[in-house]
């Protein structure tokens, strides 16, 4: 069964935001109360944390669809409406965030670094909210907007100081073995290990991390074997370190190939040339290997190389190893900058920035994209004529019409506030004069040309009874 999951494809959606509530309030002996209808709530967010207990991404491996919690409408007397909860998700540290195409959004390295993968919707503000000098009672509110839904990838890229990289059954595992208390899987055959191993070295005053990485063979940079699928692992530590079997039982391999083998794998998967090597020659216990060790230890110090004789079995050259990588490793984080705090810097938006464009697409179909007109669009009822009007007049003072018309947009022609796949399209017609002064009874508009039949027979019936009220008054029965 798998144990080790170091990437998945997450689906994430955050909270929808809550409804406002349209509420006028009723009492006794207080027929015209106003507007108390309160703001929708907030819809709960999905944050990644960094946990340093996390070491795997196996639970997002098993489901892999995560959502928080939506925000609560609101109500009348002014209650606003509850809060979604946040939905946090640990992943272990190292942990790379991408997008589905392979763009990184965020690389999460130290214990609470988060990342909001889901931004919660924004809850729609009541009637109360919207009143206004000349909307004194809106029959209306917004909608709350729907939270952000996408897919993204996570990679674990472990966080070492030393990788171990070699053929398998090198000795890798049996290294990190008895230089940490890590306990890997161990046997004589090759690709025992299936997943890195993490160990925990103390050499002196120096503490650090060890890291063996699996699979490596011919072409495990190009998806052979599993290096591949691990060679992500070696790419944040401070040093390389080649174990070389020294006594291996095939007769077409010999240390000195191995080496130049993974050295050209890991120059074509890129990136690593700039980390210090270190040579460790394995399975000196074995007569054989002590003999071969002795030969080629010549030529890899010419190469430039620093070489340790050991065995993990026997125990021996352990200590002057693990010494040599602590003096390394303290070297490399004195030359490491030091990190200062995150700087804060708030940009202000030009003066001259409208906050959208107006393009002119190729069906002639005006396309207006923004920020704020988009949201607008998504917090408007459309079955309520009024909402569809407040939106029409905050289009308005934005500058929407005026843009259209520079654009060349007459009336009747197409517009869509949106992208492509989610847009409201509908045919414009110029507005005159602005807003709620323009509005007729309460929850209607007459800009909109759309025919509501219900409202026309409720002006009929209307006007029926005035015409039979004025008979009646004008009929006198004694003449």
């Amino acid at each position: 069964m798998t144990t080790f999951v170091d990437r998945v494809e997450l689906h994430v959606a955050a909270g929808n935001g809550g409804h406002g509530c349209a509420s006028v309030h009723r009492e006794k002996f207080k027929p015209l109360g106003g507007p108390d209808g309160g703001n929708g709530g907030r819809g709960g967010d999905v944050t990644l944390v960094v946990d340093q207990d996390i070491t795997t991404l196996l639970d997002y491996h098993h489901s892999p669809h995560r959502k928080a919690t939506n925000g609560q409408p609101g109500a009348g007397d002014h209650r606003t409406g509850k809060e979604g909860q946040d939905l946090v998700l640990p992943v272990p540290d190292g942990t790379v965030v991408l997008d589905r195409n392979g763009n990184v959004l965020a690389d999460l390295v130290g214990q609470g670094t988060t990342f909001v993968a889901g931004q919660g919707g924004r809850g729609g503000l009541g009637n109360a909210a919207l009143a206004s000098a000349r909307r004194k009672a809106p029959g209306f509110a917004l909608l709350g907007e729907p939270g952000e839904s996408r897919d993204i990838v996570l990679e674990l890229k472990t966080v070492a100081d030393v990788a171990l990289v070699g053929y398998p059954s090198a000795g890798k595992s049996s290294l990190i073995s008895v230089l940490s208390a890590a306990k890997p899987k161990i046997a004589d055959y090759p690709f025992t290990t299936l997943v890195p191993n993490l160990g925990v070295v103390t050499a002196g005053g120096t503490v650090y991390t060890i890291a063996d990485v699996p699979g490596l063979i011919p072409g495990a940079s190009q998806g052979k074997g599993l290096g591949l699928e691990f060679l992500r692992h070696v790419e944040r530590c401070s040093v390389l370190v080649h174990v070389l079997d020294t006594a291996t039982l095939e007769s077409d391999r010999d240390p000195v190939s191995d080496l130049d083998m993974i050295e050209e794998e890991l120059k074509q998967y890129g990136g690593l040339d700039d980390r210090p090597r270190i040579v460790v020659l394995n399975k000196i216990d074995i007569p054989d290997g002590q003999d071969l060790a002795d030969m080629i230890r010549p030529e890899l110090e010419e190469r430039g190389y620093r070489v340790f004789e050991v065995s993990a079995v026997a125990r021996t050259g352990l200590k002057e190893l693990s010494y040599a990588l602590a003096g390394v490793i303290a070297e490399a984080r004195a030359a490491k900058p030091v990190e200062e705090a995150t700087r804060i810097v708030i940009r202000p938006k030009a003066m001259d920035d409208a906050g959208f464009t107006v393009t002119l697409e190729e069906d002639g179909i005006y396309r207006v994209r923004g920020e704020k007109p988009e949201r607008w669009v998504r917090q408007t009822d459309f079955n309520n004529d009024e909402a569809v009007g407040y939106l029409a007049d905050r289009l308005n003072r934005l500058g929407v019409e005026d843009e259209l018309m520079k654009a060349g947009a007459r009336a009747g022609d197409g517009v869509a506030i949106g992208a492509e796949d989610n847009a409201v399209v509908f045919d414009w017609e110029p507005t005159m004069a602005a807003g709620a002064e323009m509005l007729g009874r309460r929850g209607e508009d007459h800009r909109l040309e759309a025919p509501r039949p219900a409202a026309q027979r409720r002006r009929d019936r209307e006007a029926e009874r005035d015409e039979v009220s004025k008979e009646y008054q004008e009929f006198d029965p004694f003449a």
